[in-house]
């Protein structure tokens, strides 16, 4: 019999008939009139419950399988008559892939983050993980940019740029740098590529050249920073967006910004519902509240200078911030850009005009010759 997988036979209203499905157990109760197992494939954060007349197979088998273990059930897939959930197979046959022990660390209970550390290999497993790491919003950011023009762009992983020096970089090497000969120099020309060569920090520069060619091209993928910071912010890996566009103004650069971003949201909120909503109860009570405000209303558009204006107001009304909001020209810390999104708007800001002493020397300069044309994205709860 073919597998059905445990996402289609949850929404199945093809009810008295027999399927098969396979996964892990995530719970077992058992009594003397029947068991109840709790089972997920990976394929849905929820479960599917699986009734086992116990008289059905051996005790000490059917005791043996425990949270964590693999096994494939054939049943027949009924409408549940318990709360929870709408459908549920009574068994008739049940396979043992795998077994776990007692001891198994990944049990029903609830686990923090740094318990789930010790446990990488199985951390996957958990709801939290679960709900993480599905692919929704890689699909949402292609589907974004293949419905409006834009070009899939690959950028190299290992350059000799470091871009606009956007930070520390990773070194990749063949040679062995620990023999650097008598005068400490190392011998690049003798490198696979030679030169020095490092992991990649942006596309930018590469994306740059294809705009030009192509018009309009967005980078999707792995960028490196090699500091060692252990702020919230930073990551030694991710994957970065870089949308690289021709003949785009500011306006049109911030109507992309926050198209872009409600369109995520928005698939986020249509596609990933029970992901969503089990973050929302189990990680985050204000999750669902704050991503359906981000769509509701309009972005603020606001420039550097108003923005200090509103802060300094807010200092003279009795805000107290733990970095001081000094003058013009400072450069805003999370605490003031979360101010302006959370307290004062309650909404997305697009900030713009920041003082060019603060921002990349490549960002065009206004008219004044003080201010550049970029922009920050600032969000509810991030900064």
């Amino acid at each position: 019999m073919k597998r059905t997988k445990i996402v289609d036979a949850l929404k199945s209203v093809d009810f008295n008939h027999d399927i098969l499905v396979k996964g892990w157990v995530r719970s077992h109760r058992n009594s003397k009139a029947v068991d109840f197992i709790a089972l997920n494939d990976g394929s849905t954060i929820n479960n599917i419950q699986i009734v086992v007349d116990p008289t059905s197979m051996d005790a000490e088998e059917l005791k043996s399988i425990t949270t964590g273990a693999c096994i494939g059930v054939t049943g027949t897939l009924v409408q549940s008559q318990g709360a929870g959930q709408s459908v549920e197979i009574q068994s008739k046959a049940i396979e043992i892939y795998g077994l776990c022990p007692s001891d198994y660390p990944m049990q029903k209970k609830g686990q923090s983050f740094e318990y789930m550390r010790k446990y990488a290999h199985l951390r996957l497993r958990t709801n939290t993980f679960g709900a993480v790491f599905r692919h929704n919003m890689a699909i949402a950011i292609h589907q974004y940019f293949h419905e409006h023009g834009y070009y899939y762009f690959h950028t190299p992983l290992i350059t000799a740029s470091d871009a606009e020096g956007a930070g520390e970089m990773f070194q990749v090497t063949t040679l062995d740098l620990s023999r650097t000969g008598k005068t400490g120099e190392v011998p690049y020309e003798k490198d696979f590529f030679g030169k020095k060569t490092s992991l990649t920090v942006s596309g930018q520069l590469e994306g740059e050249l294809g705009a030009t060619a192509l018009g309009g091209i967005y980078t999707f993928g792995p960028t490196f920073r090699a500091e060692n910071s252990n702020t919230p912010r930073h990551l030694a890996e991710f994957w970065m967006i870089e949308p690289e566009v021709a003949f785009l103004d500011k306006d049109e650069l911030m109507d992309l910004e926050e198209d872009f971003i409600k369109f995520c949201v928005r698939w986020a909120l249509e596609h990933c519902k029970d992901d969503l909503e089990f973050l929302n109860k189990m990680i985050d009570k204000n999750l669902l509240e704050t991503l359906q405000s981000v769509i509701k209303e309009d972005f603020v558009r606001l420039t550097y200078t108003e923005g200090i204006e509103i802060l300094q107001a807010a200092v003279k009304n009795g805000k107290k911030f733990e970095f001081p909001v000094t003058e013009w020209g400072m450069d805003l810390s999370s605490e003031h850009e979360r101010y302006l999104v959370e307290e004062h708007f309650k909404r997305p800001v697009i900030m713009t005009d920041y003082p060019s002493e603060i921002k990349a020397f490549y960002m065009k300069k206004n008219a004044d010759g003080k201010t550049m044309q970029g922009t920050d994205v600032l969000f509810p709860r991030i900064g």
